[in-house]
């Protein structure tokens, strides 16, 4: 005890995820950096495991070298040289989208003598491809052999990684963001309406009616859209500024420039509910007014008309 308060102890955390090092396409990022300082702050030794891949190569940003990023080559790599550190860890836990996770998963269960869990940032999407027998990442049949199942979705589907799938503890884990990085910045309003996100097919039918149609009818208006992938044929009225990738370093500048900021949801996400993306909750630390599409469950997140704004 120290002053009155009960010392935690710490503990020795790994982490495999798709990517810490690089924001590049993905939301994964934002997420395990601001999960990582954290666990760091409350003083865990935390090691995330990284698979080195060159799309993320060739765009870092993780800011400053981070002595707690480890990657390795291949599943090969990572058993020769992380074996030990997995073997004597507290809690090691993998996530969603790690290449060759089924893999992975079924190494670390078998290699830890700690407790396992499974970081799922994707759950909807999971849970639609187990069905299909397209999810890459994990099995029906690893499900019940984790310790803790955590999901970026709450709400019902909850229950149903419980009772169908035999998840021991599904408990809901929003992402995270650093309140250090993203918080309210005084400066000008420059843009009307801004949007960011990677593309994503079952996304651009709200993209075009919630952004492209106003920039067009409204010429006098300023827009700005980033993120990655979107097609070459893809037409951006002349009144929307594009940028390909924004580093993490530039989305406080990007949100506290907008008067307003545009969110829009995944298909399966709106379809399971209770699923706020990180780019929201990164928006909201920067006091960015919101317009969001509906899904069940978001009123538990902000309030809406006073937290935020709901298009429907």
């Amino acid at each position: 005890m120290k002053g009155g308060s009960v010392q935690r102890p710490s503990l020795k955390i790994i982490i495999l995820g798709l990517s810490i090092t690089s924001s590049w396409g993905n939301g994964h990022a934002t997420t395990y950096r601001g999960l990582v300082r954290e666990l760091l702050r409350r003083g865990h030794q935390v090691t995330f495991l990284e698979r080195d891949e060159p799309w993320y190569a060739a765009n870092r940003d993780l800011p400053a070298p981070q002595e707690y990023a480890r990657l390795y080559t291949s599943l090969e790599d990572l058993k020769k040289r992380f074996e030990r550190e997995v073997r004597e860890a507290d809690f090691v836990m993998i996530g969603s989208y790690v290449p060759e996770g089924v893999e992975v998963a079924e190494w670390v269960i078998r290699t830890s003598t700690g407790l396992t869990g499974f970081y799922d940032i994707d759950t909807p999407v999971t849970l639609s491809r187990l069905e299909s027998s397209e999810a890459l990442y994990l099995t029906k049949e690893l499900i019940p052999r984790f310790d803790l199942y955590l999901s970026f979705t709450g709400g019902p589907i909850l229950e149903k990684l419980a009772q169908r799938y035999g998840a021991k503890v599904p408990i809901p884990f929003y992402c995270s963001f650093d309140p250090q990085r993203y918080a309210p910045k005084p400066c000008e309003q420059v843009w009307d309406l801004g949007y960011m996100g990677t593309y994503s097919q079952d996304r651009q039918p709200a993209l075009e009616e919630l952004f492209l149609k106003p920039a067009v009818s409204w010429r006098a208006g300023r827009f700005i859209a980033a993120g990655p992938l979107y097609p070459e044929g893809t037409v951006w009225p002349q009144n929307v500024l594009r940028i390909s990738h924004l580093n993490p370093a530039e989305h406080r500048d990007f949100y506290s420039a907008q008067r307003f900021t545009l969110n829009i949801t995944r298909s399966e996400m709106v379809r399971a509910g209770y699923s706020p993306s990180v780019r929201l909750f990164e928006a909201a630390g920067c006091a960015a007014p919101i317009i969001s599409d509906y899904w069940e469950g978001i009123e538990t997140i902000l309030e809406p008309g006073r937290e935020i704004l709901i298009s429907r």
